[in-house]
């Protein structure tokens, strides 16, 4: 447990990974701002997947054992407010691992079931726990799974998620952690009985009148003979029988055997959520979807209210334009993420924003995503342009450019031309010098980064380096919107009126608004923050 249970002293003058001047933080801000950009076993430009696992581990082993209300309510916010995943998962299994070796009481329960709030999120974190600490799984633990379990087990979630291709199915969770059915949900003792069976190949519940009624509509349909299923398609009431089956698309695709055509998309479409709609907008170009149906698509996009609800990041509707070949879509992403981001505050005089389009910026999100953390500060830097009005906005690495915004214009665009200029002002990260050039007086900074500064190259005295937070007159707020979380940083927290936040959904501007009026001091899951 030794590499485990050390931290570096905090806050200490260190350098970032690029050279320049860099700060240690404490380790919950450090927890926090590595947390809520934390594509868990993804590796960024300057740490491999292992690293950055391990150094989320270690903040979250130490923090938990250190003040563990803090922890239960930071991981709480995590999943929720956040809205990050697997990084919660992560820290509800190291919080219970921290606590139970440290002989700490209390909580676990509360912050596992706290953790998972999607029905395959107790499998998972299970298969976490056992892989990296072994099938002898504490009591408060699965107390806590089984928290989660009453709440998440539905019929459509087990035929959702429980694959056939999970190390934890639905019936393997239920044996572990022997949750009784919730008395407020009379199916659902049939319903734990039936994922129980599927997972052992019993037969007996196939002629259970208790059996859920989603498990008949979907037995209905598995018993077609392949060669009639595309029949069912034509049916005037196929869109409800495939709903009433709990049938997904990729339920879809599998149960046709064949491909997902028009005729396949257009079934389904109205029973899809819409993050999985905004993922499919070019195969629906590509079956040729009608205009009608895409409509449906596109009137959802068009409502404030079902955004909301969908709790997308921003960056997923510029991910989905980028995606769709067909003009059809823009308007509609457009002001699907004008609505994410309506909460945006207007900011009082004048502002200037730093988007980082370096080197270590061109790296993408996660493996399996398209946009990349420079795409994040295009999209952060536009969207507070377009808000606060008297915003002067630049590109910077090795030097830097202005982006002129035109009045009127269109987010998604700025954001493309923005973006069309990576690559022109080099690829070094000088972000004390593009301050230095840039700022004019202005009443704040914002410098959206992964805040892993080179060393300033000149106009200082002999023999002296000036910090990232040095070329701001004090009293002037200067802002940090990290997009990575490295240990480091080039902002010295230290000093009043410099601020680091971090995450990618649309709290980050209502920080920078109170930030930028002296309302520092709390943690986001605070009353009043």
């Amino acid at each position: 447990m030794g590499k485990f249970n050390t931290i570096p002293a905090r806050n200490a003058l260190t350098v970032t990974h690029a050279g320049g001047k860099g700060y240690a933080r404490g380790a919950k801000t450090e927890l926090v701002l590595l947390a809520v950009v934390n594509m868990v076993g993804e590796r960024t430009f300057y740490e491999t997947a292992g690293d950055r696992d391990d150094r989320f581990s270690r903040l979250v082993r130490t923090v938990a054992v250190e003040d563990g209300d803090w922890t239960g309510r930071f991981v709480a916010w995590l999943r929720g407010e956040a809205q990050m995943r697997t990084a919660a998962l992560v820290a509800a299994a190291e919080t219970a691992y921290a606590r139970r070796e440290a002989g700490a009481h209390g909580l676990t329960r509360q912050v596992v079931d706290a953790a998972c709030q999607r029905a395959d999120e107790p499998g998972e974190l299970l298969a976490y726990w056992v892989a990296h600490y072994g099938r002898a799984v504490p009591k408060p633990v699965k107390r806590g799974l089984a928290d989660a379990v009453r709440r998440l087990y539905t019929e459509r979630a087990l035929l959702k998620y429980d694959a056939p291709n999970r190390v934890f199915r639905f019936a393997d969770v239920l044996e572990l952690v022997h949750p009784a059915p919730d008395p407020a949900k009379p199916w659902q003792g049939a319903l734990f009985r039936h994922a129980l069976d599927r997972r052992h190949s019993r037969p007996d519940t196939a002629t259970d009148p208790a059996r859920p009624a989603t498990v008949r509509a979907r037995d209905e349909l598995s018993a077609l003979p392949v060669e009639r299923r595309r029949e069912l398609l034509r049916a005037p009431d196929a869109a409800e029988r495939l709903r009433r089956a709990g049938m997904t698309w990729e339920a879809l695709a599998g149960w046709l055997q064949g491909p997902m055509d028009a005729e396949a998309w257009e079934a389904v479409l109205p029973s899809m959520g819409l993050m999985a709609q905004l993922r499919n907008l070019r195969n629906f170009d590509q079956a040729g979807v009608s205009d009608e149906a895409a409509q449906l698509v596109i009137d959802r996009l068009g409502d404030p209210e079902e955004i909301a609800r969908s709790r997308q990041f921003p960056l997923r509707f510029l991910s989905a334009y980028r995606a769709a070949p067909s003009p059809r879509w823009a308007p509609a992403l457009e002001r699907a993420l004008n609505a994410s981001t309506a909460n945006v505050p207007r900011l009082p005089g004048r502002t200037l924003v730093l988007a980082d389009v370096s080197g270590s910026m061109l790296g993408t999100l996660s493996a399996r995503s398209t946009v990349r953390h420079a795409d994040v500060a295009a999209l952060f830097a536009a969207v507070l342009a377009r808000r606060s009005g008297a915003v002067d906005l630049y590109g910077f690495a090795d030097s830097w450019f202005r982006q002129p915004l035109a009045p009127g214009g269109s987010v998604l665009r700025d954001i493309e031309a923005f973006c069309d200029r990576i690559g022109e002002v080099g690829y070094g990260t000088r972000t004390a010098d593009a301050i230095r050039a840039c700022y004019a007086g202005h009443d704040r900074v914002v410098v959206i980064s992964d805040m892993q500064a080179f060393a300033a190259r000149s106009g200082f005295p002999s023999g002296r380096t000036q910090s990232v937070s040095e070329t701001v007159p004090r009293g002037t707020p200067l802002i940090g919107v990290n997009t990575t979380g490295y240990g480091p940083t080039s902002i010295d927290p230290r000093q009043p009126d410099r601020f680091e936040i971090g995450g990618f959904s649309d709290k980050l501007f209502t920080m920078v608004r109170l930030l930028s009026e002296g309302k520092a001091g709390r943690w986001p899951w605070e009353s009043g923050a």
